[in-house]
């Protein structure tokens, strides 16, 4: 055992049985979270903190530490590159345990921060030291007795809320992938299949349940703190805890949805990026094409040297309709093509977004790179495909793992809304670009594939040279600028800012992409 091991193991003893000596602090009147604790808990012991914390937390929660054999899967992230350090996982049973924990980290300076499905990609949670808040207990939905909203706890995810709702005749806006949590996108914004038809996730909150870095727990929606509502649909994760909130739902207008997927080899580039472009329309893309998103990839049974062009298209109809539409693509020579009518819930996995699928298994490192775009610049997307081919010759170990993806969504509700009425600032954006590498954690490559990512960046950002950069917040990886994340008008930051300064003004929350540093 090293000194260093020694030193921290006597810590832990002193804290959970023999006691620390603690300073005396002259009172003063001020809440108690913003006195200063006697001392700070620099490692965190689990027992000391399930016999103080345990008891006031309902019977369905659970605190534990990295010897449980539960922590792996608590902790286990989408992206492993850059992660926090969770020194104590607090599981909570019900949504008042949330402002209980908070109210005990504040009074002994502990550090926390809520997750639910872990995939935050951004750098900044790396920052994080402390006691994680897991919410993957809270999965409760209730359709309010109007049929025009549900509640739903603030662990609910993706597939999850759109199998539910499905069942019962309704839709949703949730994410294009079944995996992730519904709350986390919502607060960024929240792009998916159905926001032609009915806007962002953050578009379709009612109200929220939040609990502030006071551990005070309050409504927030259009009336009743309507500043925090504006900032919350947007950049929310910046200023407390969603335990539950209401969603607008709307009825199951069709019984399937049609897909149609494709593979061209690298030939026909040119010619795919045009026939998008134009249907596309620089933001008229029919509104019931819920999604059309691709890539480029090695698939080694076509060649192993030479990506090829793979691209999905999911209509909320039958083939009869979306087909028509189809038509330019269908035109194309692909090598392979697929295509059907299935219900909605099955849409995910027929696009590589389900459940089950490589995209949403957790344990991977990535480097990566995204931007948004009006148009798709064909020129660009050239030279990132060769860009793409040399760099595998160079690395072959990067083949399988690099992929360079395409969302399109139809925009016709999204830019329906005033840009002005939530802190979501990027209403004139079409496209998601997002260049993503996994890599082994501590590769000699490391490096190369972060210098891949941002050769892919710089390519795209000279695509659009008259623009400035925007970012999508969901999809930020922690280097870009607050404004391309936030909105590059002024007056958006310094809003958000005075929010802050009003509710949050010691910065509790500031581990994924804080504009307060």
């Amino acid at each position: 055992m090293n000194s260093t091991t020694s030193m921290n193991r006597f810590s832990c003893l002193a804290i959970c049985g023999l006691g620390l000596l603690q300073t005396l602090v002259a009172g003063i009147n001020v809440p108690y979270y913003f006195q200063p604790a006697p001392f700070t808990r620099r490692d965190l012991c689990v027992t000391k903190v399930q016999r103080e914390l345990g008891p006031l937390l309902s019977k369905t929660s659970a605190i534990f530490g990295p010897s449980d054999a539960r922590y792996d899967n608590a902790t286990e992230r989408w992206d492993e590159f850059l992660t926090p350090d969770v020194e104590i996982v607090a599981r909570v049973g019900q949504e008042s345990d949330v402002s209980i924990i908070v109210k005990y980290c504040n009074a002994n300076s502990i550090d926390f921060m809520a997750v639910n499905r872990g995939h935050a990609i951004t750098s900044t949670i790396s920052s994080f030291k402390g006691l994680q808040i897991d919410l993957g207990l809270l999965q409760a939905i209730d359709i309010q007795l109007d049929g025009k909203s549900a509640w739903l706890q603030g662990g609910t995810y993706g597939g999850l809320v759109v199998d539910y709702l499905w069942d019962k005749g309704y839709v949703a806006t949730t994410g294009s992938c079944a995996c992730i949590g519904l709350m986390g996108p919502g607060l960024g914004g929240g792009h998916g299949r159905y926001q032609g038809l009915y806007g962002l996730v953050s578009d379709n909150i009612i109200s929220l349940n939040v609990v502030f870095a006071d551990a005070s727990a309050i409504t927030v929606n259009s009336t009743s703190n309507p500043d925090l509502f504006w900032a919350m649909r947007g950049a929310g994760h910046n200023f407390g805890i969603v335990t539950s909130f209401q969603l607008q739902i709307h009825p199951r207008l069709v019984d399937t949805w049609h897909y149609h997927n494709y593979v061209w080899t690298q030939d026909k580039l040119e010619q795919v990026f045009e026939a998008l472009n134009t249907f596309h329309g620089n933001g008229t893309t029919p509104v019931l094409m819920g999604s059309n998103a691709g890539q480029f990839a090695i698939v080694p049974n076509i060649s192993e040297t030479e990506a090829i062009l793979i691209w999905g298209f999911g209509y909320a109809g039958p083939a009869a309709e979306a087909e028509k539409l189809l038509e330019p693509f269908n035109a194309i020579g692909a090598v392979s093509e697929e295509s059907g009518d299935v219900p909605f819930p099955d849409i995910a996995h027929l696009q590589g977004t389900g459940l089950e699928d490589a995209t949403c298994q957790d344990g991977s490192s990535y480097a990566g790179s995204t931007l948004y775009s009006l148009v798709y610049n064909v020129t660009a997307e050239r030279q990132i495909y060769n860009l793409f081919n040399e760099k595998i010759a160079l690395y072959p170990e990067f083949a399988a793992g690099a992929s360079f993806l395409h969302e399109g969504y139809s925009d016709q509700a999204v830019v329906a809304v005033d840009p002005a009425s939530s802190a979501f600032p990027h209403r004139d954006e079409h496209h998601l670009l997002y260049f993503l590498l996994a890599m082994d954690k501590g590769s000699y490559s490391t490096d190369a594939a972060w210098q891949w990512a941002a050769e892919v960046r710089d390519i795209w950002a000279a695509g659009q040279p008259t623009r400035l950069p925007a970012t999508y917040a969901n999809y930020a990886l922690g280097s870009e600028s607050l404004e391309s994340i936030y909105g590059d008008e002024p007056w958006r930051l310094e809003r958000l800012r005075a929010l802050k300064a009003k509710y949050d003004p010691d910065n509790r929350f500031r581990y994924y992409n804080p504009f307060v540093l």
